[in-house]
């Protein structure tokens, strides 16, 4: 990296302190890095030590429920399942109790689950990543989050004007979620944009140009993902092949050299070896109906959480298919099996009789009926980090947790 990268990484850093509220940023520092870190170091210790099993993570999907019907989305449209108020503090009591603070909140659309944000303002302590599509983030929702101090917003946009028309299912989508946006800026609020990459937006998202109008929106950090052909509605054409996904790896690292913002991934680890988060043990996923999940696009499950959540460590501790599904997954591959060998995902749930867990009820047909696309495990064409700080953060977060050996 060249002395005027540094000098624009710093001034990346400094957006957060000088753009957010103070409030803000105490949480920030305090509930997400500082707690983060400890959670780590004892999830770390657990796996070392071959102790009972907890991931350092979990995403919960409080609802079904959403305002959109995207493509290639996993939740069912028209969906009503939703975990109860009291499982929804159950599990985050329960996952304070191993160390972790740090959740995801998910959906459908998580800001249509009445009382999120008094579960929140109860767990003070914690720190709350939003998925959300941004539609519903109004400047007095927004100033919400501003007063809690432990959210951060990840706003979806899967492409520019007409292609998030066509892939979400109704008009005006990016101009409200661009809204949300602007609400997020005028509150101070340390925020995202995620993308979820695939044919039909790649040359508008993979760019330097859009980068830098998220930046001026006041977005800090942008959350790149791989498409996934799954759902109802899949879409498996629209899927990237091997040399996009070579070439977005190629554009992350070298975006980190000098964007605006932070640009993030959790495909691959600082030497380019791609990873699979679930595989590692670092994080799973609750469904809307309390399945206890390996990531939320798989939705077939043997475990359930109980009435209160109460159950969650045990069940983490105890769950045979889980623990299968992780080393079966690690010694597949490094990638994503369900790009990459969704019939060899089909023979582990048959064989385990795993449980559809979602509302459809035709989850494994789905898996059936898939055919592989390519993944991020491309082994021979690694692409090393190259800038310092994101290389040191992934040696330390990012190198397996053992999973692979």
């Amino acid at each position: 990296m060249t002395i005027k990268e540094y000098i624009t990484n710093i001034r990346t850093a400094l957006r957060v302190p000088l753009e957010c509220s103070p409030r803000l940023i105490w949480k920030l520092m305090y509930n997400f890095a500082w707690r983060n870190f400890i959670n780590i170091r004892q999830f770390e210790k657990r796996q070392a030590q071959g102790k009972p099993f907890f991931p350092a993570f979990i995403m919960i999907s409080v609802t079904e429920k959403c305002n959109l019907s995207c493509s290639g989305c996993w939740v069912t449209a028209g969906g009503t399942k939703s975990l109860s108020l009291q499982q929804l503090d159950g599990i985050i009591t329960e996952s304070k109790k191993k160390g972790s603070y740090f959740f995801g909140i998910l959906g459908g659309e998580p800001l249509l689950y009445k009382g999120l944000f008094d579960i929140i303002e109860k767990h003070a302590d914690c720190y709350f990543q939003l998925f959300t599509n941004g539609m519903l983030i109004t400047e007095d929702v927004a100033m919400r989050m501003k007063k809690l101090g432990n959210i951060t917003p990840l706003i979806s946009i899967e492409g520019l004007e007409q292609e998030s028309e066509e892939r979400r299912g109704k008009d005006d989508v990016f101009h409200k979620t661009i809204e949300g946006l602007k609400a997020c800026k005028k509150a101070k609020l340390f925020f995202g944009a995620a993308a979820s990459i695939c044919k039909g937006n790649y040359n508008d998202l993979v760019n330097r140009e859009y980068i830098e109008r998220l930046a001026k929106e006041g977005v800090h950090y942008l959350w790149y993902y791989i498409y996934r052909p799954v759902g109802a509605n899949p879409n498996p054409a629209n899927a990237l092949d091997e040399d996009e996904i070579l070439d977005l790896r190629k554009f992350i690292v070298e975006q980190r050299k000098s964007a605006p913002l932070m640009v993030i991934d959790t495909y691959w680890d600082d030497e380019g070896n791609a990873l699979c988060p679930a595989a590692t043990g670092m994080s799973h996923h609750i469904s809307p109906g309390g399945a206890v999940e390996f990531c939320p696009p798989l939705q077939m499950a043997r475990d359930f959480i109980n009435e209160d959540g109460s159950n969650l460590t045990d069940v983490f501790e105890n769950s045979q298919f889980m623990a299968d599904l992780r080393a079966m997954t690690a010694e597949t591959s490094r990638g994503c099996i369900l790009l990459e060998n969704p019939q060899q995902l089909v023979s582990f749930v048959e064989k385990h009789q795993a449980i559809d867990s979602s509302t459809r009820q035709t989850v494994l047909q789905e898996f059936k009926d898939m055919s592989p696309v390519a993944g991020h495990d491309q082994k021979g064409k690694e692409v090393p980090e190259v800038n310092p700080l994101y290389k040191a953060m992934k040696k330390k977060y990012f190198f397996g947790f053992g999973a692979y050996g």
